[in-house]
């Protein structure tokens, strides 16, 4: 009965199946349903070249690894390479679900080892360069750019979320925003009284600039058009390169930033875990490793036996 299923459907349309699951039952991000579309297309089509096999009911855990090997030849990192292990188990457990599979050929894959590395942050002084120092002119270029690096850093917002804020989001009577994370999932978030200001003088001077079409969205371009990933990111690596030294300068590191810096100044974990919209504790974590080398910073200048 299984095999007479996948004989008379197509691949595509069984990887169609599993991303209509991903988009429409676990609401998943459009980013993320390609990302597992790209691993999955790619799997496919390495089994069928190197090993003429086309119906996941035939698939071993040694093509699997076959696969894994190829791409590590390539030079792709461990992380990239678990994701694409991540996006495999999720298909196969998917199917095995539906019962199309009677056993997976991930059970014995283990994920690739990878080397910890602390998030990148932009250190206190240098922030406080950026918000009361830098000038961001006067132009609407300019006060978008201001209000984009303060929602960022004021908030640790992701980038997409910070795309899609809406005016009907802000709240300034009671001091919050409403952000729309992974998975459609809400959260609260406190501003200050200084951000609630600049958010509502943006608002207004947008009012006063543009058409009633443009204010559903709260950040907007000069020409009243919505942003886009690739403009923020050259925003925030322009202004950071002003005050900072460090590798990366991404809209994420100031995401880094905004939890270290709680941490480093006596934030609960747990608070920072919601603040940042987390599933888990477990990826809030890595940010106590900053507090950490914070505190052996301390102790090495201030300890006289240090």
């Amino acid at each position: 009965m299984v095999i007479s299923f996948f004989m008379s459907v197509t691949q595509p349309q069984i990887i169609q199946v599993f991303l209509d699951h991903l988009k429409f039952q676990k609401r998943y991000s459009q980013h993320t349903v390609v990302s597992y579309q790209n691993d999955l297309v790619d799997f496919f089509n390495f089994i069928e070249k190197e090993f003429e096999v086309t119906s996941p009911v035939e698939i071993k855990s040694s093509f699997v690894r076959s696969w894994l090997a190829g791409l590590k030849e390539k030079g792709l990192e461990s992380k990239s390479i678990n994701r694409k292990i991540s996006t495999l188990k999720s298909f196969f457990k998917y199917l095995l679900r539906l019962g199309l599979i009677q056993t997976s050929p991930m059970g014995t894959i283990l994920s690739a080892k990878v080397k910890k590395r602390l998030p990148q942050f932009v250190a206190e002084k240098d922030i406080n360069t950026l918000i009361n120092y830098v000038e961001f002119g006067a132009d609407w270029n300019g006060k978008t750019n201001r209000l984009l690096l303060h929602l960022l850093y004021n908030t640790g917002i992701r980038q997409a979320e910070l795309i899609n804020l809406k005016e009907t989001h802000i709240d300034i009577r009671n001091s919050t925003i409403k952000v729309l994370g992974k998975g459609n999932k809400e959260r609260i978030l406190p501003v200050s009284n200084e951000l609630g200001q600049l958010i509502q003088q943006y608002i207004d001077d947008k009012h006063n600039n543009f058409e009633v079409s443009n204010r559903e969205i709260l950040l907007i371009n000069e020409k009243g058009k919505k942003l886009y990933p690739k403009y923020i990111y050259s925003v925030v690596k322009k202004y950071l390169s002003d005050v900072t030294t460090i590798d990366k300068k991404s809209p994420h590191v100031l995401r880094h930033t905004f939890a270290t810096h709680l941490m480093n100044n006596g934030a609960d974990i747990n608070a920072v875990k919601e603040l940042l919209g987390h599933s888990s504790l477990a990826a809030t974590q890595i940010y106590t490793h900053n507090t950490i080398e914070k505190l052996k910073e301390v102790h090495s200048k201030a300890h006289p036996k240090a």
